[in-house]
């Protein structure tokens, strides 16, 4: 549970970071034109500043602040959110995935030599959910192999639904994303149009700034969705794997059982 929060907290503090370094900008922004006078007299200072403003963290930042940060904000939220909830899967994910023949061959040694108990506490000590599942149907054995199958099949399902747990929110950002951007296109389009009445001209300068806010938004909104698309359907083959690896092993776990009670 730790995970979830401890990655929440770094994003939180990059975006801390974000909001930090854009009232910089403004603050330098503001301040320019004071020391004007030293930029003139200085011609080569002031061809070397524009190139080395022109970097891409530069970029990103003025492209944020002219799509409206009140409407960019949002969309870069569903990022740092939907970010944190999808790595936080991968390492689970990748911390649960287990070889699952050399346990096999470990629990199949400890039942001959220890029988139950030993293949119980071999697979107590395996992480991820295939290790839980042959725990919950080395517990039934002394109640048959019948129940064996089931609980492994019960438990099987408990254990499908905990890989599965946050992909439902990765899929409300992947949705969110795009319509909070689409919805700051609708607005730059509105303050397009209400410039052109107040100026009674449909000339480029008078529409420059809502299509900017339209077209900037939209932007932001399919990068967000773009972004956790892939990462969404690389969580879901990732689960699928899984769950034919639990579903694999289950069986191999009761042919192992009847083969030993068969050899008793």
């Amino acid at each position: 549970m730790k995970k979830p929060f401890v990655l929440l907290a770094f994003f939180g503090a990059l975006t801390f970071s974000v909001a930090t370094s854009y009232a910089q900008t403004d603050s330098s922004a503001a301040a320019a034109p004071a020391e004007q006078p030293a930029a003139v007299e200085t011609p080569a200072a002031s061809e070397e500043a524009p190139a080395e403003e022109a970097g891409f963290h530069q970029q990103i930042k003025e492209k944020f602040i002219e799509g409206g940060v009140e409407y960019m904000w949002p969309i870069l939220i569903c990022l740092i959110l939907g970010l944190a909830v999808s790595i936080e899967r991968i390492i689970t994910l990748n911390l649960a995935t287990v070889n699952t023949q050399k346990l096999l061959a470990q629990v199949e040694d400890a039942l001959s030599k220890g029988g139950i108990e030993a293949a119980k506490e071999v697979t107590k000590n395996t992480r991820g959910p295939v290790g839980s599942i042959f725990t919950q149907g080395l517990m039934r054995a002394p109640e048959g192999i019948d129940m064996v199958e089931k609980s492994v099949v019960s438990y099987g399902g408990v254990e499908t639904g905990r890989l599965e747990r946050g992909l439902i929110w990765i899929s409300l950002f992947i949705s969110l994303g795009p319509m909070l951007g689409f919805f700051g296109t609708v607005i730059g389009m509105v303050q397009a149009f209400d410039a052109i009445e107040a100026a009674g001209d449909i000339s480029p300068q008078v529409v420059a700034g809502g299509m900017k806010v339209a077209l900037i938004t939209t932007v932001g909104g399919l990068i967000v969705g773009m972004v956790l698309q892939i990462l969404y359907n690389y969580l879901v083959s990732k689960i699928d794997s899984l769950v034919n690896t639990m579903e694999d092993a289950s069986i191999s776990l009761v042919d192992i059982l009847v083969k030993h009670k068969l050899a008793k």
